[in-house]
């Protein structure tokens, strides 16, 4: 039986442990770390900070955001992934050649996060892109709820294939907002209906497929006042509705969308009392010690259930295997047409 894991996942100042954050991470009440672009000098250093932090705790759940195309910290050593907007446009041209790409592109995901050291990279967006947020924009398959559905379970399936987790966001949907919920707390004023028939299509489809959700720092008035990760309505409707059984993630407690629910304790109790198994708390240390300090040591054996289980493949061996080099090629180059154009 999976044991629970601590409820908090922090980040880290550098790319080494300093002592405090060794002594940090020994509270029970962590159950993770994520790491950020100043965490990363390339994958070996990666690899080797993951060792560092598992020598201190090896149960901990190690996560990035490594999407592709503008948001992928680890640059140095893995393959360079186009934004999943231009899997999108692939897939416009050539439908199953384009969810071919994104299966092999989750699966390399994968595959290099695993010989990392990492656990998930919380990935797929499965935002829809209407063309308001500046945020979402490029990180996003696509305007189309179908297309973005298709593509993300084609992701999702690759992923699933290299034995890690998939983790979808930002549910119910951050694409029909233009304020950025990191800088303010966006409301989306749409009618539930509207809703249900285009923005929560992929989370609807693929549910039952995803390991983990992140949901949005983002009020939808016409369901609750309020935002989607401290509202039990949401999550219990995720849970029941849609018959979620995975591991529900906070986006970071220290956004700006997030400052509604109070300081951070009073955030970290709203998040967890909504339904949230594992609460982000980022770029904020008095926060994060904060909420450390004030929240149980464990309340869900959901998280601990998205560990990285397989043996983990070699980073200099990936090129010996051929999915790998065809995949990296193709993803390579559509990137770099991608930043010329």
């Amino acid at each position: 039986m999976t044991q629970p894991l601590g409820s908090v996942m922090l980040d880290l100042e550098g790319t080494s442990l300093t002592a405090a954050e060794r002594q940090m991470l020994a509270s029970p009440a962590v159950g993770g770390v994520i790491l950020f672009a100043r965490n990363v000098e390339d994958a070996y250093q990666i690899r080797r900070l993951c060792n560092e932090v598992r020598q201190q705790r090896p149960d901990l759940l190690l996560a990035v955001d490594q999407e592709g195309g503008r948001v992928q910290r680890i640059k140095q050593g893995l393959t360079r992934l186009p934004a999943m907007a231009r899997l999108g446009e692939y897939y416009q041209r050539d439908r199953a050649a384009g969810l071919a790409l994104a299966q092999d592109a989750g699966w390399l995901l994968g595959m290099e996060m695993a010989a990392c050291g990492l656990d998930i990279s919380f990935a797929p967006v499965l935002d829809i892109d209407s063309g308001l947020s500046s945020v979402i924009g490029d990180r996003s398959f696509g305007a189309d709820p179908t297309q973005v559905t298709e593509l993300g379970g084609a992701l999702i399936t690759g992923l699933h294939e290299a034995g890690m987790a998939a983790i979808g966001k930002h549910f119910p949907g951050h694409g029909g907002v233009a304020a950025d919920s990191h800088l303010a707390l966006p409301v989306d004023e749409r009618a539930f209906e509207a809703l249900k028939r285009h923005d929560l299509v992929p989370f609807s489809t693929l549910a039952k497929q995803l390991d983990g959700i992140m949901p949005a720092h983002i009020v939808y008035s016409a369901f609750d006042a309020r935002p989607a990760g401290f509202s039990p309505s949401w999550l219990g409707m995720l849970r029941q509705s849609l018959g979620f059984k995975g591991c529900i993630f906070s986006d970071d407690l220290s956004m700006a969308g997030a400052h509604a629910a109070g300081g951070p304790r009073e955030r970290a109790a709203a998040a967890l009392g909504a339904g949230c198994d594992m609460l982000l708390v980022c770029n904020d240390r008095d926060a994060a010690l904060e909420v450390v300090a004030a929240t149980p040591a464990s309340v869900s054996s959901r998280p601990g259930k998205l560990r990285y289980k397989r043996a983990r493949p070699d980073l200099d061996a990936l090129p010996a295997l051929s999915r790998w080099r065809r995949t990296h090629a193709q993803l390579e180059a559509m990137a770099c047409q991608s930043s010329a154009t």
